[in-house]
């Protein structure tokens, strides 16, 4: 059956059709009149209003030139703030060199106007909120000041926003807008009654905002490594403030840390490694195991980056390295580090030389009993009792310290000279050489704790040293000797087993460890062989280590 509605639809014909539409829904025909419309010039540029470049609502414009390139960013003041101590301080009131913008002329609130083309409004402006009393709009703007020596540090220096109502100010690098002769030109109106005041404004800012996109002037000159490095920081900076992933090698690990490590310098400098560091502690956790043997490498440069960026696993990692290995690296280490993480490696190899003196001790106690279960000596059974003298002997030769130099004598008939500095330098040769090197203990008792015990005391040595003693040298002797010399190696090896726990991802990662029932940190503490390093890695490095867990 066939409606009224429909057949008045079909008796009109399609012409009536779409008249009848157009007239229950009068939006649709400005919607496609505004599709439709040329813009100014032929043109449909749109200025942009992301990052790098926040045109409608950006109010921090920052030039940053090196090598006759320029990168240039119009930002958000909040954002700034909140990520670089720098920002905050250098907006504030005290510091501020904010330039106020030119407030637009009373007939320009006609570009407020909503639904230009509806005819329901009958050419009523509709102005925002406020607009009779508008607020001053602040603008800052910095430039990147490369320094007057070889030396300085460029920084970012604020200068005075450029807020120009002259003409020149359209052919200016200014980000805040065209200049204020745009500004301020009053409306014009076509004979229809549309206001094409917004178009022609917007098209103004969009040629003013051609040469704002972030990119380069002068494409012919060559760019230095230096100079690209410093663009591509500052670029990585603001990308991380305003969350985009920063541009670093996800392929060799070794132009990725100078990468890192330059990023980080630079974050540093702005007061901005609370926001920058989890960045780049992501990117470089990506590489694993390449990552643990770049740090086992130079633990004392990834030291560092891990402290600037806050990284848990990485500090670890190089903690563990660097406390193993001490004093190695412990000039550098005073020079380029605060106190604080200081006090976190002396903490550390002060609590691994009290474990390791208390286990030397246990080795130095370390005896054999007979059948009857009494402590062999020379009396009861002397071949035994040489086999726990020679084992004792190789011990101490390995856990003390090289025998001192003597003293240079001074001038004159080998006294000191008068300001006593030929005893200053044996004072210092003498500290030096008692001096703990847990470098070189951490060999001796990795080659005790080793699962075969072939690397010390083996077949040869045993029989040399029977063969000092003639009247006991024979197969039977040596056979005997042997097997209570391996008796004492396996207690050794219970005895130095804690020793033995590793807290590195490096040899973790490797399957490397087997778990260790008698280990310092409990049950979770693994058994690394011998083969993996030569010194000692068991040190546990906790949450309440971290040097910004302590509220620096």
């Amino acid at each position: 059956m066939v409606s009224q509605f429909d057949q008045s639809l079909t008796s009109r014909g399609p012409s009536s059709v779409v008249s009848a539409r157009t007239a229950s829904r009068p939006h649709v025909s400005s919607r496609s009149k505004r599709y439709n419309r040329s813009h100014t010039g032929g043109s449909s540029y749109v200025p942009q209003n992301e990052f790098p470049v926040f045109t409608h609502s950006g109010d921090v414009e920052i030039v940053v030139k090196a090598g006759g390139k320029a990168n240039r960013y119009l930002l958000h003041k909040h954002t700034l703030t909140r990520c670089s101590g720098f920002f905050e301080a250098s907006t504030s009131q005290e510091w501020s060199k904010a330039s106020l913008l030119p407030l637009p002329e009373p007939s320009s609130r006609e570009l407020a106007r909503i639904g230009e083309d509806d005819t329901s409004n009958s050419g009523t402006d509709i102005v925002r909120p406020g607009a009779d009393s508008p607020t001053p709009r602040r603008r800052w703007r910095y430039e990147l000041d490369p320094g007057s020596g070889p030396d300085d540090i460029p920084m970012l220096i604020q200068k005075e926003a450029n807020t120009s109502s002259s003409t020149d100010s359209t052919q200016s690098n200014s980000l805040f807008g065209g200049g204020g002769a745009t500004l301020n030109t009053p409306p014009t109106r076509k004979s229809g009654g549309h206001s094409h005041t917004s178009s022609t404004n917007s098209f103004f800012r969009s040629v003013a905002n051609l040469s704002l996109t972030p990119g380069k002037v002068d494409q012919d000159l060559p760019l230095s490594q230096a100079d690209a490095d410093l663009l591509r920081d500052y670029d990585n900076l603001f990308r991380i403030f305003y969350n985009y992933p920063p541009l670093l090698d996800g392929i060799n690990i070794a132009d990725a840390y100078v990468q890192c490590k330059s990023l980080l310098t630079l974050a540093d400098q702005y007061d901005a490694l609370a926001v920058v560091g989890p960045r780049v502690d992501h990117h470089l956790l990506q590489f694993q195991s390449r990552l643990w043997k770049q740090i086992a490498k130079y633990p004392v440069s990834y030291l560092r980056l891990g402290y600037l960026s806050r990284s848990k696993v990485i500090f670890q990692e190089a903690l563990i390295h660097v406390v193993g290995q001490w004093p190695a690296g412990e000039r550098s280490i005073r020079q380029s580090f605060p106190d604080i993480v200081l006090d976190i490696i002396e903490d550390k190899v002060d609590e691994l030389e009290e474990t390791v003196s208390r286990i030397e001790g246990r080795l130095f106690r370390l005896n054999l009993t007979n059948s009857r279960g009494e402590r062999v000596t020379p009396g009861t059974s002397y071949l035994d009792w040489l086999a726990v003298s020679f084992f004792r002997q190789w011990l101490a030769d390995n856990t003390s310290p090289p025998p001192m130099p003597a003293p240079t004598p001074g001038p004159g008939r080998g006294h000191p000279s008068r300001d006593g500095s030929s005893s200053r330098s044996a004072a210092v040769v003498a500290s030096t050489s008692t001096a703990p090197n847990l470098a070189s203990l951490g060999r001796t008792y990795r080659t005790l704790g080793s699962a075969t015990g072939v690397g010390y005391l083996g077949h040869d040595d045993c029989k040399r040293f029977l063969k000092h003693t003639p009247d006991l040298y024979s197969r039977e002797n040596l056979r005997r000797f042997e097997k209570r010399i391996d008796e004492l190696k396996s207690a050794a090896r219970e005895i130095v087993r804690p020793l033995m726990g590793s807290g590195l991802e490096l040899e973790l990662e490797r399957g490397a460890a087997t778990p260790g029932s008698a280990s310092v940190g409990g049950p979770s503490m693994l058994i690394a062989p011998s083969g993996m390093t030569s010194y000692l890695t068991c040190v546990r490095v906790m949450e309440r280590d971290l040097p910004w867990a302590t509220g620096d």
